[in-house]
């Protein structure tokens, strides 16, 4: 049965090297993560799909909970015979990489949890999440993608990130945007599920982001009990597109660190 994602899977036919999945955030798709898969698959199979809802894969109408992507991601890596890998999610993906791990953490080697938080969402949280929901249902993403832009990345940020990211949000299913806001809205609280985590963990941060400031990072890297703290100066929420050569270092620094 073929997977239910579109996907990247780049890399060396044969390599010894764990496989690194990379999970995209909302409300963009697989190529956020170029930069990482120019980098990485020179020597590792680097696996990035496009979620539920997301880029080419197909949208599911009304709720999609963050257990549902991460169902979809254990099936994709099933479908590709990936045993065991490092799980590498950013923002609304670094939640579904925490939903992963505690579902299926015993096939996950390192995690990096990238500008996110684990909290639960509050009331209203849930109630602006419904509400731009219902937007972008009625007015598709444009005027959303605009307003957004330069919290996603930083105001000073080169003008050709600006451009990817805001092509990659104008371009997302306002349907799949808005069942995966419902589905988020929904999900439980991570925080136990961190002290439990027993594979080596890299907590990053851009210094400027303001939708999951530097101190959801430090709460992260003191709940974790083997983790290092990366705060990456001159980005705000995509660090691994503003700031890419300070992303991947800190990056390869875990995966070296893992394999010796």
């Amino acid at each position: 049965m073929p997977p239910a994602l579109a996907y990247e899977d780049k890399g060396p036919g044969t390599s010894t090297r764990v496989p690194l999945v990379l999970v995209h955030g909302h409300p963009f798709d697989r190529s956020m993560w170029n930069p990482q898969l120019a980098e990485f698959a020179a020597d590792r199979r680097v696996i990035a799909p496009d979620l539920r809802g997301y880029g080419a894969s197909p949208f599911t109408p009304g709720s999609v909970p963050l257990s549902r992507h991460a169902q979809d991601i254990a099936e994709l890596l099933d479908h590709l015979e990936v045993d065991a890998f490092v799980l590498a999610g950013l923002s609304m993906g670094g939640q579904i990489a925490m939903e992963c791990y505690g579902r299926f953490g015993d096939r996950v080697r390192a995690l990096v949890l990238a500008d996110t938080f684990p909290a639960a969402e509050t009331p209203e949280g849930g109630r602006a999440r419904a509400a731009v929901a219902a937007r972008l249902l009625t007015e598709g993403m444009a005027g959303y993608a605009d307003e957004v832009l330069e919290r996603m990345v930083a105001p000073y940020a080169h003008p050709e990130v600006k451009a990817h990211v805001h092509r990659m949000m104008t371009a997302t299913s306002p349907e799949g945007a808005a069942a995966a806001l419902r589905g988020r809205a929904e999900r439980p609280d991570y925080r136990e599920l961190l002290t439990r985590v027993r594979v080596p963990t890299l907590v990053v941060v851009g210094a400027d982001d303001t939708y999951t400031p530097v101190s959801d990072a430090e709460a992260m890297h003191a709940a974790l009990p083997d983790s290092r703290l990366r705060v990456i100066e001159g980005a705000a929420h995509l660090p691994n597109l503003e700031r890419p050569k300070e992303f991947n270092q800190a990056l390869a620094e875990l995966l070296e660190r893992l394999e010796g």
